[in-house]
């Protein structure tokens, strides 16, 4: 198989890799934290100029047409610069969510403000007696007149605090854990109802808890939300795989330069052999991680929903494996300046801890590969 870019692939590489060079070191990351909601608004505006919000929308709908390789590329350039800007929860999983489930006509109206960076939704769907589980829903959707109210509480809406509108699953009919029953909706953030509390999360990013009190919501499509929703979780694990590598890399080069720089006894500590064996270490777990993560994108958007699980839980056990290993052996090696925070290197452990406990954990997704009889079932 060719694993080559294409032409356009590597102009978006370069593009969004110079974006982040010129606008995300590690102190503007730093600032943009400070800023209102965790986020600089302008680097969104940039991102909707180069095309990157509409990258995985259909062009029939006002999108680029980007597939999975695309999106693949831009978060392994956000993992690299530990960038806090939700592509994830408010590009890629809506655009999954309204190609399985939307109308031509909803479709055509809310991709291009998604595209345009005027609508920023969060995809709200996890409770706090879920787990990990995708068709545990308890929130409510009752018919009002010609419109929907919502009830329920959703927990850890990725930047949910500054959303402009909400992506909800709602219960229909059913009891919490049935897989039939649910629907989307789409939730304006400001309207009566809807309560948030906005927190920071453990990796510089911010997350909400939100509820949802008789708001009014629009339901998206009229068939079982439940296909879609999976669906979306598994092209999720499989960009945050993506990411995971981009944050590996440059944790790699971190640490390579420090063993380079770092002086002890009179030399360079790269040039004593234990460590350099323990960074060629890191350098096998990273290219073992890589080619999972290419496999995770090659079955991201299989319709063979089996085979699409047991690729992208495969690929999360081994980017899991390989990313903890590696951050804790690029905090080792910085020795003490790896354990402060005004070094890069810990808050990339940092995020490499996180992504391993979204959408599933270490433990989620081994008892989901062991029930479907392992990769190659």
């Amino acid at each position: 198989m060719n694993f080559d870019l294409s032409d356009e692939q590597r102009l978006l590489k370069d593009s969004v890799s110079r974006l982040m060079a010129d606008k995300y070191g590690f102190e503007d990351r730093r600032r943009y934290m400070g800023m209102e909601g965790g986020l600089n608004p302008a680097i969104w505006a940039e991102f909707a100029d180069l095309g990157l919000l509409a990258l995985p929308f259909a062009e029939a709908d006002g999108g680029i047409g980007g597939g999975a390789e695309e999106t693949m590329i831009v978060m392994e350039a956000l993992g690299r610069a530990l960038a806090l800007d939700p592509f994830l929860h408010s590009v890629v999983i809506p655009a999954c969510l309204l190609r399985h489930l939307g109308s031509d006509a909803e479709r055509a109206e809310i991709v291009p403000m998604i595209a345009a960076g005027e609508m920023r939704p969060a995809f709200a769907h996890g409770e706090a007696g879920a787990g990990y589980r995708t068709g545990h829903v308890e929130t409510r959707a009752k018919v009002s007149g010609d419109a929907f109210t919502l009830d329920g509480a959703k927990t850890l809406v990725v930047h949910g605090g500054s959303a402009t509108h909400f992506m909800v699953s709602a219960r229909l009919s059913g009891a919490a854990g049935d897989e039939n029953g649910i629907g989307l909706f789409i939730v304006d953030a400001t309207s009566p109802g809807v309560i948030r509390r906005d927190y920071p999360t453990q990796d510089g990013a911010r997350a909400a808890e939100v509820t949802f009190e008789g708001a009014a919501g629009r339901r998206i499509g009229k068939g079982e939300a439940f296909p879609a929703l999976a669906a979306a979780a598994d092209e999720a694990v499989a960009a945050l795989c993506a990411e995971a590598v981009g944050a590996m890399e440059a944790a790699l080069q971190l640490t390579v330069d420090y063993l380079k720089t770092r002086k002890q006894f009179g030399r360079a500590i790269g040039d004593f052999q234990v460590l350099q064996h323990r960074a060629a270490e890191m350098v096998i777990e990273l290219e073992q991680a890589r080619s999972m993560a290419i496999y995770a994108t090659m079955m991201a958007r299989s319709d063979d929903a089996d085979a699409r699980a047991r690729a992208v839980s495969a690929a999360k056990l081994q980017i899991s494996r390989s990313a903890k290993m590696m951050g804790q052996a690029a905090v080792q090696l910085h020795g003490g300046v790896g354990m402060t925070i005004e070094y890069a290197i810990g808050h990339y452990f940092k995020r490499l801890t996180m992504i391993e406990k979204a959408f599933g954990d270490t433990d989620f997704h081994l008892d989901r590969l062991s029930a479907a009889g392992g990769l190659m079932a």
